[in-house]
This record gives C-alpha cells, structure tokens and sequence, in this order.
C-alpha cells in the first residue's frame, strides 16, 4: 500500500546532544494516535516503509511492558525491540533496538500535543548514545520510512 499525504514531516539532528526530533501533524485525536500506536494489530498496519510487511511477535504497550516485531521485504528481515517505560494519554517512553545494533540503544519520547478540532501533532524524541550512532540512524534511509509509515498512519486513523 502506497499512501501520500499532505502533511509534512520534520527531522532534525540537535546539534549539542544525539537527539534526532521528528514533529509532524495529523488529522486525528491523540485518542486515535495513541490507539495507533499500542494496539499491535494497528501498529503493524502502519509501521515502516512502504512494501514492508511486519509481525508483531510480543507487545505488552503498558507502562513496564515489552515489545518486539519484526519488518519483511523481499526476503529480508529486520527485528527490532524494546520496552515500554512509560504509557500514558499522551505520552509513550520506550526503548527502541534494533537486532542487526544491538550495543546501540535509542530512549524514545513521543508526545501527542492537542491542536483541537480533530487534529494532533506527533513530537517524538529518540536519544541515542552518540553523535556517531545518531548519523547512521539519519543516514539509513530512516526518513524514508518516517515518511510513508506516517503516511498510511493518515490513512488508518482516517478509519477508526
């Protein structure tokens, strides 16, 4: 499923700690974005880029809790995993890695601001242990999947 839309995502690189920050608006309630983003089902629906097909293997989205997926494309897989440190109305804490770098660990923060009628802006934060590790991440195409999953995020939240 390729899916366009019409709002636009921001990436940006601190340049005094390794933080990459993405911020991107929505049409869609925090309720329906934090819905998105804990049922696995859903998740699974948006996650990535596009022609990836993704099986959610564990996912506990409470604070405390775990999760862990794994991302196909042609004849490729990808695993990823972490846990939930916080999950909350707005807000969701979690750990990100991902398989093929398991020494390098990401501290996600995803925060869903309230714009009123029926629209959200998505600000997620994900430190990382160095500038080095940040550059990779930055370098790997990752904005390319922030673009599309988020893209067919517009879509899904368009049916609940």
């Amino acid at each position: 499923m390729k899916a366009t839309s019409r709002h636009q995502v921001s990436i940006e690189a601190d340049p005094t700690v390794p933080v990459i920050r993405i911020t991107r608006d929505f049409d869609a309630t925090p309720a329906q974005l934090m819905r998105a983003h804990t049922d696995p089902e859903l998740f699974a629906r948006w996650v990535g880029p596009d022609g990836m097909d993704t099986e959610i293997l564990d996912w506990e989205a409470t604070t405390g809790g775990r999760w862990r997926y794994v991302a196909r494309r042609d004849g490729a897989e990808f695993g990823f995993h972490g846990c939930f440190h916080e999950v909350g109305p707005d807000r969701i804490v979690q750990t990100f890695t991902f398989d093929g770098q398991p020494d390098h660990v990401a501290l996600e923060t995803l925060r869903f601001e309230d714009l009123g009628d029926g629209r959200t802006r998505l600000h997620a934060q994900s430190l990382v242990d160095s500038f080095e590790a940040r550059d990779q991440w930055l370098a790997s195409g990752m904005e390319t999947g922030v673009e599309q999953g988020y893209a067919k995020l517009d879509a899904l939240v368009a049916e609940l």
